[in-house]
């Protein structure tokens, strides 16, 4: 399902995506403040070919926003956990609105399986987080039941090793092209 829901509905459909937008997708994602002009030079192509080619990306909707990785620890929110639960049947769209709301509430998905939903929070501590699940979730009446499981540590994945990597043909060890 895409972020938002209801906006998948209304995207264009797909397009192709050809090795340069699919080295621009991997350059924006390892550095999303890179410069038009420095895109342009990557991936060889003119500043105006690159500007309208991210331009075309963000319309289309390949490219959701732009964002900062954040150590969550390091910014004061030392207590994460995975969240499954389990929801009334064709409550999803009522669910997911009141889980955007949730303070700390980093990634909602609608999956299949043994739960429902699977929600991804990061608190401060274990008791914001105690309160979150405790208070918060279990109050919503479409929530049916919750289980909690916290993360120890975590480790973003590159993206040149990661999916986009290997959409792009590239092994975990390689470098990419026209890397200096």
């Amino acid at each position: 399902m895409a972020e938002g829901g209801d906006r998948a509905e209304q995207a264009p459909p797909p397009r192709p995506l050809d090795a340069i937008d699919l080295d621009i997708l991997r350059m924006l994602q390892t550095d999303g403040r890179a410069s038009i002009r420095s895109v342009a030079e990557r991936v060889h192509v003119s500043r105006a070919n690159a500007y309208a080619r991210i331009n075309r990306l963000i319309d289309d909707g390949v490219i959701r926003g732009f964002s900062a990785r954040v150590n969550h620890e390091r910014a004061g929110q030392g207590a994460s956990a995975y969240i499954t639960l389990k929801i009334v049947q064709n409550s999803w769209r009522t669910v997911r609105e009141q889980l955007q709301a949730l303070p700390g509430a980093a990634h909602i998905a609608l999956v299949s399986g043994d739960f429902d939903v699977l929600l991804l929070v990061h608190t401060p501590d274990n008791r914001t987080l105690r309160e979150l699940v405790l208070t918060r979730l279990q109050s919503i009446p479409e929530v049916l039941s919750t289980r909690t499981l916290l993360v120890f540590e975590e480790t973003d994945l590159d993206p040149v090793a990661g999916p986009a990597g290997a959409a792009a043909g590239l092994s975990p060890d390689s470098e990419p092209p026209d890397n200096p």
